[in-house]
């Protein structure tokens, strides 16, 4: 089986080489680096405002907009698009953006934050069209060299980011011209939604693809035929959404969520129990397909609150996956043994920690502030702690294979000759 991501991980029993000093051309030289920390860093930062020092966001997008804008855009997309570029190198023979240019779209990342914080219309505008202008030139470059290497199974990727960002400002329009909150709840709900489509799509290839290279002897499908069935009618969930069939979202919705669940039964859960770069990423998967039952339940009056399926699907689906993926793809791109330290663990406990306390403050009895604020502390130590524990990786160059000295190629980026899974 071809890889997906370059993961080489290091012989057990050879010493590793000394660590290398920082350098910027390393923490430029693939899209992981800089949009893994960036989106970790804010994912701490935004946090801690939103719940601990509300009172700072005055911006025109403030208070339970921000929060909520920022969590799916400025977290969980920026996280998306720094996996994607780093996997369409891989996909395609050809990294997509390095250097300057990579520089540069992370530069358009930070103005759009610190534009949102803001108050004035000025700033607000000028943070829009920078963040407008990210997910266009994320969706350009991935479109440059999945489209010119022919991979015709990504040929949807660029598009759902395209749609990410169509979404993105379909939201920011609506702030700007003063919209009634059911509207901006009706395009937030869209973007989420995308989302959960690039994220089951990229999850279905990886999960089964990591499990089978960890476990010993561990055969489980891939899912082909079913995530055809899962990216379509996710996509037809979208488009009933914006179309306002709510008959034809609900069902569409179910089937997905249903899809995903047979898939993570099917990949064999108790098989991964004592590997935990697994059993997260099993978790987070099922937690997503959870997820958007609980939302075709919300569309059907069953649950009264959009809340629910906005925390099932974010915090308990795509944070967990995301704290799967960072560590896991941020180890093989690094040369680095895959294995979960302490540190390692603790981040995935605290994840939890912070999605299950986050659902039980959505509850009307019990004490919701209390469980709020534990959830967003467990959340900022947890993203603390993996700034902790990557960074220092993150802006060094990949530790080459055992035996190659650090002058020599350690072939990070796949061959073109190579099929992408």
């Amino acid at each position: 089986m071809s890889e997906l991501l370059q993961i080489e991980e290091p012989m057990r029993s050879v010493p590793q080489p000394k660590a290398p000093a920082p350098q910027w051309k390393a923490l430029l030289e693939l899209g992981f680096r800089p949009l893994y920390m960036a989106g970790c860093l804010w994912a701490a930062v935004s946090v801690a405002l939103w719940v601990f020092a509300p009172q700072w966001l005055a911006g025109r997008l403030g208070g339970v907009l921000w929060h909520a804008h920022e969590m799916l855009w400025a977290f969980v997309a920026t996280i998306a698009v720094g996996f994607l570029l780093t996997a369409a190198s891989n996909w395609t023979g050809s990294n997509p953006i390095q250097g300057r240019a990579l520089g540069g779209l992370c530069v358009l990342w930070l103005l759009a934050r610190v534009g949102f914080l803001v108050v004035g219309d000025t700033a607000f505008a000028f943070a829009v069209v920078c963040e407008l202008l990210f997910f266009a030139a994320a969706a350009v470059v991935l479109g440059r060299v999945i489209y010119a290497a022919r991979s015709r199974r990504n040929y949807g990727l660029p598009l759902l980011v395209s749609g990410l960002g169509v979404a993105d400002a379909l939201f920011l329009r609506s702030v700007w011209q003063g919209s009634d909150y059911a509207t901006l709840m009706h395009y937030l709900y869209a973007g989420l939604l995308c989302m959960a489509v690039i994220a089951l799509l990229v999850a279905r290839r990886v999960i089964p693809f990591f499990a089978m290279r960890a476990v010993t002897d561990l055969q489980i499908p891939m899912h082909t035929a079913s995530g055809q069935w899962q990216l379509w009618t996710g996509v037809l969930g979208i488009v009933c959404l914006l179309l306002g069939w709510v008959p034809g979202m609900v069902t569409a919705l179910a089937v997905t969520g249903l899809i995903t669940l047979w898939q993570v039964l099917a990949w064999k859960p108790w098989a991964v129990r004592q590997v935990p770069l697994l059993w997260i990423l099993y978790l987070g998967h099922a937690a997503l397909g959870a997820g958007l039952l609980v939302a075709a339940l919300q569309a059907s009056n069953w649950v009264l609150r959009l809340a629910w399926p906005v925390h099932v699907i974010g915090v308990a689906g795509f944070a967990v996956l995301i704290i799967g993926m960072v560590t896991r793809t941020a180890l093989g791109h690094l040369g680095r043994p895959l294995r979960a330290d302490g540190s390692i663990v603790v981040m995935y406990v605290l994840v939890l920690a912070a999605a299950l306390l986050r659902l039980l403050a959505l509850l009307p009895a019990g004490l919701p502030q209390a469980a709020l604020h534990a959830s967003a502390l467990a959340w900022v130590l947890a993203f603390a702690l993996y700034l902790w524990r990557f960074v220092p990786l993150l802006i060094r160059p990949r530790l080459p294979p055992a035996g190659l000295s650090a002058a020599q190629p350690s072939g990070h980026v796949v061959s073109k000759s190579r099929k992408s899974v």
